[in-house]
């Protein structure tokens, strides 16, 4: 059974937001994605989302897309991910959501990863170019393992459309806060708390706010209106900065440990 939602549950009794890190599997390698999975549950992580690699992932923006880059040429795979969630599984408890693109799932085959991802001890899927008109058949397939499918809002949704993604996902919306791709930004859109309380009037999924959430003072911002706060390319960038070093692993920490004081606070 997905780990998602008891989570959530716990967050909603301790009275205070999620924090959800993302991270690109595979960079700067494998072994080192093991230690900074450990990093981020260390620093404060109450769920954790592992990109999938991909060599056009269109809604990231060019950080994310240089450490997809960086992990597809040390030809990182599916099979390979699933191997560090297994072994990240053995050491916690928190939930992991894969973060990826219809094109490297399907080419997996559906039912082989629902199966496969849950064996390893994965929670959901989260597959940004697969909306919930075409995703029946991940639905299914991940619904039979306890898996959750977890869904996209944007700022421009409408009512309708967030009432059909609303009664199509599982474990939390996840509402992306600007009309563009990821990555970190100087400030955050006045209208997320407004947007947010929407989504709630259509749902009662929890909901997590990403894109754009770069520092403390946004996390804080948004762990007040949102039951989580997602931060990727800031933290994705350290990674690519700092690369095979060391003191990798410790130097992210450090960061991510200000980002969830945010929450804190």
């Amino acid at each position: 059974m997905s780990r998602i939602g008891p989570k959530f549950d716990k967050l909603r009794e301790e009275g205070r937001a999620g924090f959800i890190p993302f991270i690109t599997a595979g960079d700067p390698n494998l072994e080192r994605t093991g230690e900074l999975l450990d990093a981020l549950v260390d620093s404060g992580a109450d769920l954790i989302e592992l990109g999938v690699p991909f060599s056009d992932p269109m809604a990231d923006g060019p950080t994310i897309q240089a450490a997809s880059q960086r992990a597809l040429e040390k030809t990182v795979r599916i099979a390979d991910i699933l191997d560090i969630v297994s072994d990240f599984r053995v050491r916690h408890d928190t939930p992991v959501v894969l973060f990826g693109y219809a094109n490297p799932f399907l080419n997996y085959g559906w039912g082989k990863l629902a199966g496969d991802a849950a064996s390893a001890g994965a929670d959901g899927f989260l597959c940004v170019d697969l909306p919930p008109d075409e995703g029946e058949v991940l639905r299914e397939e991940s619904g039979s393992k306890g898996l959750d499918v977890i869904y996209l809002l944007a700022p421009t949704s409408t009512q309708e459309r967030r009432s059909y993604v609303a009664s199509h996902g599982s474990g939390f919306l996840y509402y992306v806060s600007v009309t563009g791709v990821t990555g970190a930004r100087d400030g955050l859109r006045s209208d997320i708390g407004g947007h947010v309380g929407e989504i709630r009037e259509s749902s009662d999924l929890p909901v997590a706010v990403g894109f754009g959430i770069s520092t403390p003072e946004h996390v804080r911002e948004v762990a007040a209106i949102a039951e989580g706060v997602v931060v990727g390319s800031a933290i994705v960038k350290i990674i690519g900065e700092i690369g095979d070093s060391p003191d990798l692993a410790a130097k992210v920490s450090a960061f991510t440990k200000k980002l969830r004081k945010g929450i804190d606070d």
